[in-house]
């Protein structure tokens, strides 16, 4: 999600400080950039809901408006936005997040007010002039996806399998281990008998594996499950690479990662009907994140003409909304 001019996409909470007056497309600053966090209707609520909320490293929000449109930018350094250092600072993984949440809290800010198309992070074009010629390019687009937007949120689910959780659930059920690692088991003649050391490893090895088996079969009927259950609410759906490392966190694989567009108004029964996708599952835990602004279903932003924009790395659903 990543381009520099037109647009450095990828990844997606700043802090508050005193609210600057928006300004319409100000001429370019030399050695600045413009960040640009989400496009809307060119209408007074748009500028209301810019309220206490600052850009990047505190910068002001203003506006940048052309046929109806609107996006809501701030000016940022060329010397941290810039292609080669914007690259460096999605590459780390604690820049990206920081990056992200920052991003993050201003779409939040603004979907809270008003429908807003989120820009994906680090979308960051020359000056207010490349941004304006990106609202006239893509202005049908733009228009028809707010209008598609109007009223709705995002909300994420994501399945996971925990094998470690399924089989300390039947932990009680294993044989007692003896003073040298083996497991005791009953003999013939009904006397304690001790079990050798390697075939105690393989019976636990067994064990291992067939909890994991049992947790992904499970996970495959959570997943299934927890669809069902959206579909009954959601108005579209996206799929997402399931997250993997440290975006993944510590309890179990994800093996789904959706995203939904759902009605305000079913917004909540979408959240208790999907929350109860895993009930009697072992192993499996279902995580239900939300409401967003919807990033997952906001159309990409054409290039404008011009230089070539600088790529970016990482995505705002990974970074800033992992867990």
């Amino acid at each position: 999600m990543s381009s520099h001019e037109q647009t450095q996409t990828q990844a997606a909470a700043p802090a508050p400080a005193p609210v600057p007056t928006p300004t319409r497309e100000q001429a370019p600053d030399q050695g600045r950039l413009s960040y640009a966090y989400a496009v809307g209707r060119a209408l007074p609520e748009l500028e209301i809901a810019l309220g206490p909320v600052t850009g990047m490293g505190g910068a002001p929000l203003r506006t940048v408006d052309a046929d109806g449109l609107a996006a809501v930018v701030c000016g940022v350094p060329e010397a941290e936005y810039g292609e080669d250092a914007l690259r460096a600072r999605l590459e780390d993984l604690g820049e990206l997040e920081e990056l992200a949440r920052a991003h993050h809290s201003v779409v939040d800010a603004l979907a809270r007010q008003t429908t807003v198309l989120p820009l994906r992070l680090a979308t960051v074009y020359l000056d207010d002039a490349r941004v304006a010629a990106m609202l006239r390019g893509a202005g049908p687009e733009l228009r028809d996806r707010l209008n598609r937007l109007d009223g709705r949120v995002e909300w994420g689910v994501k399945v996971y399998a925990d094998p470690e959780a399924d089989s300390s659930s039947s932990a009680d059920h294993s044989h007692p281990e003896t003073p040298d690692g083996g497991a005791r088991t009953d003999g013939t003649d009904g006397t304690d008998r001790a079990e050798r050391p390697g075939r105690a490893y393989l019976r636990q090895r067994r064990e291992q594996l067939n909890s994991r088996d049992d947790a992904f079969r499970a996970a495959r009927e959570g997943v299934r499950r927890a669809l069902a259950a959206a579909a009954a609410h959601a108005e579209d759906r996206v799929t997402h690479r399931p997250q993997q490392g440290e975006l993944a966190g510590d309890a179990g694989q994800n093996v789904a990662n959706e995203a939904f567009l759902v009605s305000l108004d079913r917004s909540e029964a979408f959240r208790a009907a999907v929350e109860e996708a895993d009930a009697g599952l072992r192993g499996v835990r279902i995580e239900v994140t939300g409401p967003w602004a919807p990033y997952s279903f906001a159309t990409p932003v054409r290039a404008p003409a011009g230089p070539s924009p600088s790529p970016g790395a990482g995505t705002e659903e990974e970074a800033g909304r992992a867990g």
